[in-house]
C-alpha cells in the first residue's frame, strides 16, 4: 500500500482520464477522534481512501491510498447513486484567459437555469461542465457524525484503514493539534 498526501491522491484524481460525472464519494467524521474519512470511488479507474484534519482554518492535512483498482459488484452497493448530496473535485485555472472564460461558461450556465424550468441535479450537473470539473458526482455526507456505509467502507478495507489512521495520528501529534489550550 503506497499512503501519499492527501493532495497527491486528489491530483490522482483530476489526471485521471476517465468520465468525470462517474465519480461517487462517502465522507463523514473520523471514527472516535478528529478528522474526516472520505472514499472517492469510479467505476474504470478505482476506490481511493483518504483521512483528513484542519490543521487550522486555513490549512488542512491528510494521507490517502488507492485501496481497490475498480469498483466491483461488492463495493457498488456501498457507493451512492443518483439523488444524493454532490461534490466535485476542481484543480485551480492555469491563466486569467481560462478562468475568465470558465467564468463566461458558468454565467450563461445559471442564466440558462433561471429562464427555463430545471432540476437541482441537472444544474449541478451543468455547473460541474461548465468550469470543467475533472471529477464530480453523487455523494453521502454527514458533517456531524458518520454514515453508516462510510463504517462499512472502514470495515472492508480495514487493513487500509488501519494504516491511515497510524498516519494520521503521527500527523496530528507532530502538529500537536490535539493539545488544545494549556
Amino acid at each position: 500500500m503506497n499512503v501519499r498526501d492527501w493532495q497527491e491522491i486528489l491530483n490522482e484524481v483530476v489526471e485521471a482520464d476517465a468520465e468525470a460525472a462517474d465519480w461517487r464519494a462517502v465522507a463523514g467524521s473520523r471514527r472516535g477522534d478528529i478528522g474526516e474519512d472520505m472514499f472517492l470511488g469510479h467505476p474504470s479507474v478505482g476506490v481511493y481512501q483518504l483521512k483528513t484534519y484542519a490543521k487550522n482554518p486555513f490549512e488542512v492535512k491528510g494521507v490517502g491510498t488507492r485501496i481497490a483498482r475498480r469498483i466491483d459488484e461488492d463495493l457498488d452497493p456501498l457507493f451512492p447513486s443518483d439523488g444524493a448530496a454532490h461534490f466535485g473535485v476542481q484543480s485551480g485555472f492555469e491563466s486569467a484567459e481560462e478562468a475568465e472564460s470558465a467564468a463566461t461558461r458558468l454565467e450563461e450556465v445559471v442564466q440558462t437555469h433561471a429562464d427555463a424550468p430545471t432540476t437541482p441535479d441537472a444544474f449541478f450537473d451543468d455547473v460541474m461542465e461548465a468550469i470543467d470539473s475533472p471529477a464530480y458526482g453523487s455523494m453521502e455526507y454527514d458533517q456531524y457524525d458518520r454514515p453508516a456505509v462510510l463504517n462499512e467502507l472502514s470495515t472492508t478495507f480495514g487493513d487500509a484503514e488501519d494504516v491511515l489512521n497510524s498516519e494520521l495520528d503521527e500527523l496530528i501529534e507532530t502538529d500537536s493539534i490535539d493539545r488544545g489550550f494549556q
